[in-house]
């Protein structure tokens, strides 16, 4: 085994990013998607996924998706690995498909995890506070862009 300072092996490096990539697994992604899993739960048991199913039907039918989908995309707003896990729940509960899912997938990513990053990165850069809603509205935009190419392509 080689020392830190020496020229690593490849097997270090990729101990070493594996390890990382565990740490990221268990403290941050598996939380969210856990935590995902309970909030579709809770929705489901106090019949507030129902109601949102009927108040997003009309937004959402436009992209080919029942109104409950629109709980994955808030999700995915949230945290990526929350929207993930929405989309899973209710693909469990036979509420979205196969065909939902793909059309979904690259919203979660174009719009995945913005509140987070609010603070995390736009705060500790410095950007114009005026510009971030701006930035937000483009993302959604994107997200909604893709979700119809999306639809057409499937």
């Amino acid at each position: 085994m080689s020392t830190p300072q020496s020229n690593p092996v490849i097997t270090d490096i990729f101990v070493v990013g594996a390890r990382k990539g565990w740490n990221i697994a268990t403290s941050s992604t598996l939380p969210n998607v856990v935590m995902a899993f309970i909030i579709i739960k809770a929705l489901e048991i106090t019949g507030a996924l129902k109601g949102l199913g009927i108040l997003f039907s009309p937004l959402m039918g436009l992209f080919g998706l029942p109104g409950e989908a629109a709980a994955v995309l808030i999700g995915g707003w949230m945290s990526m690995g929350g929207g993930i896990g929405v989309a899973i729940g209710l693909f469990d509960k036979g509420i979205i498909t196969g065909e939902h899912l793909a059309i979904l997938a690259p919203a979660i990513y174009l719009m995945g995890s913005q509140v987070q990053y609010l603070g995390r990165i736009l705060g500790v850069i410095g950007t114009n506070a005026k510009r971030i809603p701006l930035m937000i509205v483009i993302s959604i935009i994107n997200a909604f862009l893709a979700m119809l190419l999306m639809r057409i392509i499937i």
